[in-house]
């Protein structure tokens, strides 16, 4: 069974899912994929680890890095798993592209080489905004390439963390 909260963020309003081995999804009202993972038939109900990750958002909003995990429940294929882990090992307030995740998945496989664009088609489908730091990765360049929150909401996340607001 999974359950859904929502929480009002600075950025716009967010629905929580989550099931009993953890966070589920983390949408912004509107974006792309919204709520994809979501099973039809969920609870709206305040279960304790939405007061964990509520907790974890507010610090996180305020300026400041959460310091504690939230647990979680990726829903997705092996590789798009293994992207999102990945994600997951990137600091706040840093930055990197889809060719080093690439080059990361490429290495721990043993294979020559991976594709960015596969890298970034897992990156985009991420049920897990912002906790799974999908907006930490850039084009080669440093270009704010896709986010399913938006490109604005990206900007802002960014600068807030590397301002500290």
């Amino acid at each position: 069974m999974q359950y859904t909260s929502h929480y009002q963020s600075p950025l716009g309003n967010i629905l929580l899912a989550a099931d009993d081995t953890g966070l589920t999804g983390l949408w912004f009202e509107g974006q792309k994929y919204f709520a994809r993972c979501l099973d039809r038939e969920h609870e709206e109900k305040e279960i304790s680890l939405f007061k964990d990750v509520k907790k974890w958002l507010d610090i996180y909003f305020s300026g400041k890095e959460p310091g504690f995990p939230v647990p979680l429940h990726f829903m997705g294929t092996d590789f798009q798993k293994e992207v999102w882990k990945i994600l997951c090992s990137i600091p706040y307030g840093r930055t990197v592209t889809y060719g080093e995740i690439a080059k990361q998945i490429a290495a721990g496989r043993g294979i020559p080489s991976m594709s960015a664009q596969a890298v970034g088609g897992a990156v985009g489908h991420n049920e897990i905004s912002i906790i799974v730091p999908c907006h930490r990765v850039v084009g080669t360049n440093g270009s704010l390439t896709g986010y399913a929150g938006g490109i604005d909401r990206k900007r802002k996340l960014l600068k807030m963390e590397q301002t500290g607001r």
